[in-house]
């Protein structure tokens, strides 16, 4: 019997319930964290929403053939009438097109205000789905079911809903905030290991940001994460969910003073989001996230506010995690000139300055506010530096 079986098949533990504290009235929400977390949907909906009478189970051509009947079956055992609505699967699915093709469905299928919208599946589906719950009616209620690491630590807590716009990603959204959130670790056992490194990189970030001692025990938990082992990823999977869900419940709307609210969760995402961009989507989220990670260490060393070390630290990390660490290749020529008119389009700028968040060290964030040529100049002058070094050392 192979490992990931053998871990299903043993006694599940009792989920884990963390509390996501929104300040305000009838906002905060739970969030499940626990293998067999899928299968309390109906339970948990019926729960909080006594009135609901259908559930557009709102998925993707990957997932719901994988975790689609699990869902239905749930909902229609607690009484509820679930509604089936598929979307292509990909990025390219956050768009305006087909956002209002799925609040035409929901309209079509008798969807009423005190009915409810489950997302199950990805970033993508949470987003597009969550937005779509948003907007219909005015907003309707809504459940996160993420499949995808990366959305059970990241997309799934915290209430930020979108679709991307031509020149640039996530700049239609909104807050809206769900009743609950239920990750269940066992669909990871169907997720490859280039979307599962994409999740790692963002608990990495929320290591780097909150706590050294969760970035160190995910660099040694790196074979049990590939592997699968749910022992071991769940409450890892919790101790990220905290992590983020803390810095939310302190600042939801992202209206915080710099350096102390929900911001600081960008760490990586500055330049992460412009390599995304630069490389025309080809990188995955996750992967673009890592090396802004290494580039926000970078640029902590340059601007003076980390000591020496930290940038080899994270490139380290990222190597035993098996995330991308070649940041170089995007500084220059076309790819540099990409990532600056990528910048330059920044959700978080001001004045023709981004907030761009940096590391003290491991565990202690802090906010510059630049340029993106000051940005870009930190990244290559520490690379025209270090080649000098090597130039003269030949010597």
């Amino acid at each position: 019997m192979s490992e990931r079986r053998s871990s299903r098949s043993r006694k599940r533990p009792k989920p884990l319930a963390l509390d996501v504290r929104v300040p305000v009235e009838d906002q905060s929400y739970p969030v499940i964290v626990g293998p067999g977390s899928l299968d309390r949907l109906g339970a948990e909906l019926r729960q909080r929403l006594a009135g609901a009478r259908n559930v557009a189970v709102i998925s993707d051509t990957n997932v719901e053939p994988l975790y689609g009947a699990r869902a239905r079956k749930s909902l229609s055992d607690a009484g509820l009438n679930p509604i089936t609505i598929t979307i292509p699967a990909g990025e390219a699915s956050k768009c305006s097109t087909v956002l209002f093709d799925v609040i035409e469905q929901l309209l079509r299928s008798g969807m009423g205000r005190r009915d409810a919208v489950v997302a199950l599946g990805g970033g993508v589906v949470g987003d597009l789905g969550g937005l779509a719950a948003a907007l219909f009616m005015r907003g309707i209620a809504l459940i996160q079911c993420p499949t995808s690491l990366l959305a059970q630590v990241d997309a799934s807590v915290g209430g930020k809903v979108a679709i991307d716009l031509p020149v640039g990603k996530n700049l239609l959204g909104a807050f809206h905030f769900p009743v609950a959130v239920l990750i269940d670790p066992e669909v990871l056992s169907t997720l490859d290991d280039r979307n599962l490194g994409c999740g790692i990189a963002e608990m990495l970030k929320h290591g780097a940001l909150f706590s050294a001692d969760h970035f160190v025990q995910l660099i040694a938990a790196a074979d049990s994460l590939y592997s699968r082992d749910f022992d071991v990823i769940t409450p890892l999977i919790a101790t990220s969910v905290g992590l983020k869900g803390a810095c939310v419940g302190r600042d939801p709307w992202e209206q915080g003073e710099a350096g102390k609210g929900r911001v600081l969760l960008n760490l990586g995402h500055t330049i992460g989001h412009a390599i995304e961009a630069a490389s025309d989507y080809e990188l995955a989220h996750g992967e673009a996230v890592a090396l802004g990670l290494r580039a926000a260490a970078r640029v902590s060393e340059a601007r003076g506010v980390a000591e020496p070390g930290l940038e080899a630290a994270m490139t380290s990390a990222l190597a035993a995690l098996r995330l991308p660490t070649d940041l170089d290749a995007w500084l220059g020529g076309e790819h540099g000139e990409a990532i600056e008119r990528a910048l330059s389009l920044d959700k978080k700028r001001n004045a023709g300055r981004v907030s761009y968040v940096a590391l003290v060290r491991l565990g202690e964030p802090t906010v510059l506010t630049l340029s993106p040529r000051e940005v870009l100049m930190s990244l290559r002058e520490t690379v025209t530096s270090a080649a000098s070094d090597e130039a003269a050392s030949a010597d």
